[in-house]
């Protein structure tokens, strides 16, 4: 744990935009001293004084984002609110920060730009207003706050710490450290700027793709203060929303894989933080808020021992699963115990608990069809519709394709981790444990049909609604060319099924919920294509391989490059993700597009390699 504790304090560091409430918001840590920039526009006398990626209210603040360095030694932005549009620029420099807020449109009285300090989460500091600048005395050291900007006196300003209000009519500066001129500003700014473009330029072709990947993730990072820690939620607006952050199981999972082509530190702070939100019987919850509010009755795909695995791949820090493997085992375990039928086959499943905070999803959905959906990852997805849940098991009355080989996966993957760390009989015991759930995939094969089906238990019949969980049955080893080969040619490549401009649809486009477009009826998931991926690989299937990681790239980089917006989920016949209220705008899963395709190009090791 000392390892860890070390990684967090150096993470923790310097200017960045760690407070969640505001990506206008600039934060100096471990001291908390806040500069927080706002708006006040006089048409109709508002005052913007926090500001979000992805808000979709006709009178809210627009945000395009850009770049964004992990460190934040470079930040740039562009907002549009009630007719004002401004770009807003950050870079530091020897420990301090420097802002330019460019206007790019204006009302006809310029707004306000008001420079609001601030120290959150409690830390200690004196903060005051002096003539022209602000005055930040904390702990270890005095800051001072400068712009460059004409004063402006408006007392109706709604701050609540010292702040400068200036006139927005031209360029501003905001410097610390010392006084700088807006030249001095500008030549700072470009420097960094120029730098963080030579990281996105590594990736040479697929440098666009990397840069929307890496500045949602950026951008989505935060200091998270009730438990200390730096971690990557799904999208601010989820954090604001639900307490201070919100933390989902595979989501947070795979942010740390996509954080590890450049972060190590980051990827392993998720890999850590989520792993340790487990509940009382030891899984992974499906999601932990900062209200309190954790599903006590579900669990959510098992990635966590896969992404562990591909962490240690890259950077071989046994202190990395050395910390992780007993709390990933438990979860592997719990699986089997609650999730498994005496034949090998898994269902997904929720279980009744006690409420702990009185949160809406602590009843709602608990111990039924919908639970179990809901710890699938695909709330309401057509698979899952009119399918029995079995109160006395807790369970769908439906073996299920995905899962087994998820946990084909996890076993694999936690097994390669044991014999590293030389734990012999936890080694053996998940191998075993694998071997059932592929020889309990192999009853859910169809000749007829060429593919994998889920299957009902009460009945014994198949399901045949289509979905890209069908397909990690390729997961195991043996699934053989032959059953590969089919489900590639009857249904991989069938424009009626997953093939078309924009894949892979979350169900079939036969199936009639494809044309509701609702969520994961019919709808384009990142991580869907992702986990699908991977199993291209482990079949070394290259043509779909090639073919999935292209398609995935054009997706992700039509709503970036048009909006800047890196989505939840897109649309399956259009590709868009703005035709949905649905789909958040900046939730960093979204990158999985353009991860794949790094995989792919060789940027990123390719996991089914031995370690």
């Amino acid at each position: 744990m000392n390892n860890y504790q070390e990684l967090k304090k150096a993470i923790a560091q310097g200017w960045n935009t760690w407070n969640t409430r505001s990506v206008l918001s600039h934060v100096l840590l471990p001291e908390g001293f806040a500069i927080n920039l706002g708006l006040k526009e006089y048409k109709d006398g508002h005052y913007l004084k926090e500001a979000l990626i992805g808000r979709f209210g006709e009178q809210d603040e627009q945000i395009h984002p850009g770049d964004h360095a992990y460190d934040g030694s470079y930040t740039s932005l562009q907002l549009k609110w009630k007719g004002i549009e401004v770009q807003v620029q950050s870079a530091t420099i020897d420990q301090e920060i420097v802002l330019l807020i460019t206007p790019l449109k204006n009302q006809v009285k310029p707004a306000t730009l008001v420079i609001e300090s601030g120290m959150l989460w409690n830390r200690q500091g004196i903060l005051a207003h002096e003539q022209d600048y602000i005055t930040a005395k904390l702990l270890n050291r005095t800051i001072h706050v400068y712009t460059t900007g004409a004063p402006v006196f408006d007392a109706e300003i709604a701050a609540q710490g010292p702040y400068l209000s200036v006139k927005m009519d031209e360029q501003i500066g905001i410097s610390t450290g010392k006084r700088r001129k807006l030249d001095e500003i500008k030549q700072v700014i470009e420097v960094q700027k120029q730098a963080h473009a030579e990281n996105k330029e590594k990736y040479t072709a697929l440098g666009e793709a990397y840069h929307a990947m890496q500045s949602c993730m950026a951008w989505d990072t935060i200091y998270e203060p009730q438990k200390d820690r730096v971690i990557t939620p799904v999208s601010r607006l989820w954090n604001v929303n639900s307490g201070g952050y919100a933390l989902f199981c595979w989501d947070t999972y795979f942010a740390a894989y996509m954080a590890s082509t450049d972060n190590k530190a980051l990827a392993y702070s998720n890999a850590i933080e989520i792993t340790k939100e487990k509940t009382e019987e030891g899984f992974v919850p499906n999601c932990a808020w900062g209200n309190g509010f954790s599903s006590r009755d579900r669990s959510q795909p098992p990635v966590g021992s896969f992404v562990v695995r591909e962490l240690y791949r890259k950077y071989r820090d046994v202190w990395l699963i050395e910390e992780l493997f007993d709390d990933l085992y438990k979860w592997n375990t719990w699986f089997l115990e609650n999730r498994a039928f005496p034949d090998g086959t898994m269902a997904w499943g929720s279980h009744p608990y006690e409420p702990q905070v009185g949160n809406y999803w602590e009843t709602t959905g608990v111990n039924d069809t919908y639970g179990a959906a809901l710890e699938s990852g695909l709330d309401n997805s057509p698979m899952y519709d009119d399918i029995p849940f079995g109160t006395d098991k807790h369970v769908l009355k439906l073996a299920d394709v995905g899962l087994v080989g998820l946990y084909i996966l996890d076993c694999e993957a936690l097994a390669d981790i044991a014999v590293v760390l030389d734990k012999k009989r936890e080694a053996t015991e998940l191998k075993t444990r694998g071997e059932k759930s592929k020889q309990a995939l192999t009853s859910l094969w169809d000749e007829k049909t060429g593919i994998f089906l889920n299957k009902r238990t009460d009945t014994d019949e198949f399901s045949y609604r289509l979905s890209p969980t069908n397909f990690y049955a390729l997961y195991s080893d043996r699934t053989t060319n032959e059953q590969a080969d089919r489900m590639l040619k009857e249904h991989f490549y069938n424009p009626e099924e997953f093939w078309g401009d924009w894949i892979m649809p979350s169900i079939a486009r036969n199936d009639p919920a494809y044309k509701d477009q609702d969520y994961w009826r019919g709808r384009i998931w990142a991580p869907m294509n992702f986990l699908v991926y991977i199993g291209f690989r482990k079949h070394n299937l290259s043509k779909a391989q090639h073919d999935l990681a292209d398609k995935s790239k054009e997706l992700i980089l039509k709503e970036w490059v048009e909006h800047g917006h890196v989505h939840e989920n897109y649309n399956g016949d259009t590709g868009e993700g703005c035709d949905v209220t649905s789909s958040d705008k900046f939730y960093h899963w979204g990158g999985l597009l353009a991860f794949i395709a790094l995989i792919e190009a060789g940027y990123v090791e390719g996991p089914e390699k031995p370690l």
